[in-house]
């Protein structure tokens, strides 16, 4: 009985490995995936991102990794990445379907970031149209900047030269300016409110771009009913919904339709439309979009500035030339403005390197192909999910010179004029790149400059600072300790 029994279920998995196997012609190559589980195993947990890269070595910059059932095509290298995001991008702009965005997002109908057809697209539109409409278009957002890097100065400035983890702070200012955007406000630091939302979605984001995220959307049934550390994405996901929907609660109490406030009050507005229902502008929606906006306008900047602090400590001899650039074009009684930065090459190098070594978001989003698409020598059949590494573009040998050392050259001429880099990709490229990148770029010269304006940073004697990170969604550093001296 059980001899019969063992040998079923052995042609059953020989029968599933096989199928699995069964390809079109010229489709892309990979390892060689168990039946059932696919290529979950051969995935490491800390840095996903540089063995998917590495493969392309053995595989070529096209290549398929299987997690369960499904199956996934790598894009790497800047030539081929530039393939999927600029030049075909008309043909990878969808989101393909994912049983963790659709359990969160009611995948292709909710958010900013999951959507797809013309809700994404007036969703997207709309966004960056509040984006400039309160802030970047009148430089409110310019000046809020400048007075909040004056209360990360104060917070900095109580810990008197004695060690301190940088990280809630640099949480905390940057949060505020999108809360500005999004709420019509910003939160003190010393609020127990906004101290959970970073827990929150600090947890939130390293769970979802964990294995953990990869093993829901491969065995969705079974997960949804097991213990595990996969739960957290919901009960995260949650705690944040409800707090964003106590700030649109008190919004419609005070809403004035003729001068909407912020972003909540002009989607609000528009809501009332009921026409509008079919594109997105819901009550419903409005928190997810919310929680988009916060992650983009959020993670991305907090995390890059952490790491700018840990390449500066790393290589005082550049902090130093920055902050004598800094003190030529500014001086120490002023606050730095946007008009500064075209004045100050050397300077914005270091931020775009600091950018690129960060690697903030080293595995990008994943697409669907509108169609059979050639590439790299292979054929992606119409409907493949495909995901372009940002890491092998950010650390191309073919376009860096030194890809894996901090080094400023890579965006200055012989003559120290600043350059740009086409495989400078950290807000991803074409029709899908980060809706906040202006507001970042913002925010990595003006917090920045003004640090170094007024601090010079490092790390307890003897303490070598880690590069490695913790990989989720985003590149985070590892919990660090610096000095902030006062100049």
């Amino acid at each position: 009985m059980w001899g019969v029994l063992l040998l079923g279920l052995a042609l059953f998995l020989l029968v599933v490995c096989v199928l699995g196997k069964r390809e079109p012609a010229h489709f892309p190559p990979g390892p060689l995936a168990l039946p059932l589980v696919g290529n979950v195993f051969n995935i490491p947990v800390k840095q996903p991102h540089l063995y998917l890269t590495q493969l392309a070595e053995t595989y070529g910059n096209v290549f398929c990794i299987r997690v369960g059932q499904e199956k996934t095509v790598f894009v790497c290298g800047w030539k081929t990445v530039k393939e999927v995001l600029v030049t075909q991008a008309d043909k990878f702009v969808d989101r393909p379907y994912q049983a963790l965005f659709s359990r969160l997002y009611n995948q292709h109908k909710g958010g900013i970031l999951c959507c797809n057809g013309k809700t994404w697209r007036t969703q997207r539109h709309f966004a960056m149209g509040m984006l400039r409409t309160f802030g970047l278009a009148n430089g409110t957002l310019e000046r809020s900047i400048c007075q909040e890097s004056q209360h990360l100065q104060r917070a900095m400035e109580e810990h008197k030269g004695e060690l301190f983890d940088p990280a809630d702070l640099l949480n905390r200012a940057v949060a505020n300016i999108i809360c500005q955007v999004i709420f019509g406000r910003r939160f003190d630091y010393s609020d127990p409110k906004i101290q959970q939302l970073h827990e929150n979605l600090t947890e939130l984001v390293y769970l979802e771009g964990s294995v953990w995220g990869q093993l829901y959307n491969a065995f969705p049934a079974l997960m949804k009913r097991l213990p595990g550390p996969h739960n957290g994405i919901f009960t995260n996901f949650q705690a944040l919904q409800e707090f964003i929907g106590a700030q649109i609660k008190s919004h419609k109490l005070a809403l004035d339709p003729s001068d909407p406030r912020d972003y909540i009050d002009a989607f609000l507005v528009e809501s009332n439309n009921e026409a509008n229902g079919e594109l997105g502008f819901t009550e419903e929606n409005l928190v997810l979009c919310c929680m988009d906006l916060f992650l983009a306008g959020t993670e991305t900047s907090s995390k890059t500035l952490q790491w700018g602090l840990i390449f500066l400590i790393q290589n005082p001899q550049i902090m130093d030339k920055a902050q004598t650039e800094i003190e030529r074009v500014i001086g120490t009684s002023r606050l730095p403005k946007m008009s500064d930065r075209a004045h100050m090459p050397y300077t914005n190098a270091v931020i775009h390197e600091i950018q690129r070594m960060a690697n903030v978001v080293p595995l990008n989003g994943t697409r669907v192909a509108s169609k059979d698409i050639h590439l790299g020598g292979c054929v992606i059949p119409k409907g493949s999910t495909v995901l372009a590494i940002l890491t092998s573009v950010l650390f191309d040998k073919n376009e860096w010179e030194t890809p894996h050392v901090f080094n400023p050259g890579h965006f200055l001429d012989s003559n120290g004029n600043f350059v740009k880099r086409n495989a400078f990709l950290p807000f991803s490229a074409g029709k899908r790149a980060c809706v906040g990148e202006a507001l970042a770029r913002m925010e990595l010269f003006l917090f920045l400059v003004a640090m170094l304006q007024n601090f010079t940073f490092s790390a307890e004697e003897g303490v070598e600072l880690s590069s490695e990170g913790i990989v989720g969604v985003t590149r985070t550093p590892y919990p660090f300790k610096i000095r902030a001296t006062p100049r």
